[in-house]
């Protein structure tokens, strides 16, 4: 009696472990399900903010800061430019950002519009464009009357000639002299000893 009810312990004892043992291995073995990714955060428009404020938008987003720079070509970003306002930005507005990503922003100094574009020229050159036109000559200037200059000369064509000198020194350096009676340059006033030859001595 003692003997039969030993081995129906023992049996049933066999029974129980193994499947306590199978359930628990299930049980471990089964993956924790996975959280879903954050969606990542989208640009925000900047467009009209001054430079302080957008800066600080784009901090909250991007970890390596923002880069400004001047929407005119002919206007230099000033070194404070933190109430200057934001023309133009990249990324656009609504596009994901990574947190790695690189800010741009246009920007324009207090009570100046933004331009069409990004880079265009503020104030064009008015200086107008050379014309072919050839300059007026400028106006001859009649010799001094010279009282006696045309006393005793051939004629008198010596007196009015185009060409005219003050001094023989003059006559000299322009390569005129010596100048004969009816020569351009020719005057009596430069013929000292009047014999028809100015400026050869």
């Amino acid at each position: 009696m003692a003997v039969v009810v030993g081995a129906v312990v023992v049996l049933g004892s066999g029974c129980e472990d193994p499947a306590a043992g199978k359930g628990a291995g299930k049980a471990a073995s089964t993956p924790a399900a996975s959280a879903p990714s954050p969606a990542k955060p989208v640009m925000p428009s900047l467009v009209g903010q001054k430079f302080t404020e957008a800066e600080l938008a784009v901090k909250a987003l991007a970890t390596k800061g923002v880069e400004a720079r001047s929407a005119y070509s002919d206007v230099p970003l000033a070194a404070a430019h933190s109430t200057w306002a934001v023309c133009f930005q990249t990324p656009a507005a609504g596009v994901p950002v990574e947190p790695a990503s690189t800010v741009e922003l246009s920007l324009v100094p207090p009570g100046k519009p933004c331009p069409d574009k990004a880079g265009a020229v503020l104030a064009p050159s008015k200086t107008p464009v050379a014309s072919a036109t050839p300059a007026a000559p400028k106006p001859k200037s009649s010799p001094p009357t010279d009282g006696g200059s045309t006393g005793g000369d051939a004629g008198g064509s010596g007196a009015g000639s185009s060409a005219y000198y003050k001094t023989c020194a003059d006559a000299r350096a322009a390569g005129a002299a010596p100048m004969r009676r009816g020569q351009p340059g020719y005057r009596s006033a430069l013929d000292k000893d009047q014999d028809g030859i100015a400026c050869d001595k």
